[in-house]
């Protein structure tokens, strides 16, 4: 991909943070669990967690392929603050700049790009995956309220979140036209979170259930109108994905750099390993598969822009991310050998962190089954 002068100087200028305050932060929060305040404020003054907010409510007011810029470096030194990152510009600020009122746009999105707020998006539950369509939690109006019970599943940031984009059924014999999306704030009555889930990877960012018992939602945090959640949902995933591969992509060029380094350093049978055909071969295979990834995470970025439609092109990008992330990240451990296997080493990290890319916001398969909806039409 060949960028402009303002792209390359984002790039230098989010390397220049990451080696500035996360030098040693990715081995700190695998074990901790949770990112320092510190930090999150930091992404903030720099509008890392707001850049594609407009302006007008505090945001960077960015492109999507800054955006890209921004998730690939950042998780390609840790995947952990690029799922912080992705959340707030996207799953959280989407929703809201698409379908939020003024009123609304003011309140939270202005709160995100200050880092005040820290918003969370309740989509999945337990019953409900890859099958969104599976909604259980109800929000039935009573006057002035909606009164939402149900829970939400693996959502990132629910133990520390001040509201959710939450989705629920509304009228189950709609079926799908039948859900709605609120803004539900943590501090309202009912409103709970689940424990700390104990995670394999992205271990520094805080995972837990969302909880709704008799909450009392006014009126005015319907976010859009009845009947339009799954849409809301749909079309926040659609772009979110451009984060997600973005942020694939940082974790595979992490575990090249990794693999790189080490080879070169490593000695066996009188020679560092980068010497053996073997070991080129591998890399030579793992760093045209980086940049093919690049090139799909960066054209759909720029077909965003420009105000195309890019589901299937989004789709290809996660779906191909994600799985180079796996593949390289199984690579570059194989190459560190019985060091590889060991958390002094980064790779061990990255090789878990590696894992949730195929999964969450889409599994590969949904990805897939996109995919071939959009080309079979």
């Amino acid at each position: 991909m060949i960028f402009n002068k303002e792209q390359e100087l984002l790039r230098k200028a989010v390397r220049d943070f990451v080696s500035r305050e996360m030098a040693t932060l990715p081995e700190e929060i695998d074990k901790t669990g949770e990112m320092p305040r510190e930090l999150l404020d930091k992404m903030a003054q720099t509008k890392y967690t707001s850049v594609t907010i407009p302006q007008e409510y505090g945001g960077a007011g960015a492109d999507y392929v800054s955006y890209a810029i921004i998730m690939e470096e950042l998780s390609r030194r840790c995947a952990s603050t690029g799922t912080y990152a992705t959340a707030a510009a996207s799953l959280v600020s989407l929703p809201i700049l698409n379908y939020g009122t003024e009123e609304q746009k003011q309140k939270y999105l202005k709160g995100i790009a200050s880092g005040e707020m820290i918003g969370a998006f309740g989509l999945t539950e337990p019953g409900a995956g890859s099958d969104a369509s599976a909604q259980q939690t109800t929000a039935e109006l009573d006057g002035d309220y909606y009164i939402l019970n149900g829970r939400k599943t693996f959502i990132t940031n629910a133990p520390i979140c001040d509201f959710a984009i939450v989705i629920a059924v509304t009228d189950r014999s709609k079926g799908l036209k039948g859900t709605t999306a609120f803004i539900v704030e943590s501090n309202w009555e009912g409103f709970s979170h689940g424990a700390h889930e104990d995670k394999m990877g992205i271990r520094g960012t805080q995972t837990s259930d969302l909880i709704f018992e008799n909450v009392k939602v006014p009126k005015e945090n319907l976010l859009g109108k009845e009947g339009i959640g799954f849409k809301i949902a749909m079309k926040t995933l659609d772009a979110g994905r451009i984060g997600v591969a973005a942020q694939a992509l940082g974790v595979a060029q992490g575990a090249l750099d990794e693999a790189i380094k080490y080879t070169k350093e490593r000695v066996q049978f009188g020679k560092t390993l980068s010497k053996f055909q073997n070991t080129q071969f591998t890399l030579a295979d793992m760093e045209t598969k980086v940049n093919a990834a690049r090139w799909l995470v960066y054209d759909a970025a720029q077909k965003k822009d420009a105000g195309m439609n890019m589901t299937k092109e989004s789709a290809m990008a996660k779906y191909y991310a994600a799985e180079i992330a796996n593949e390289v990240a199984y690579k570059a451990l194989q190459l560190h050998g019985g060091y590889g296997f060991i958390k002094d080493y980064p790779i061990e990290r990255i090789y878990r962190d590696a894992r949730i890319m195929s999964i969450y916001e889409g599994t590969s398969e949904v990805q897939k089954m996109v995919i071939a909806s959009s080309i079979l039409k």
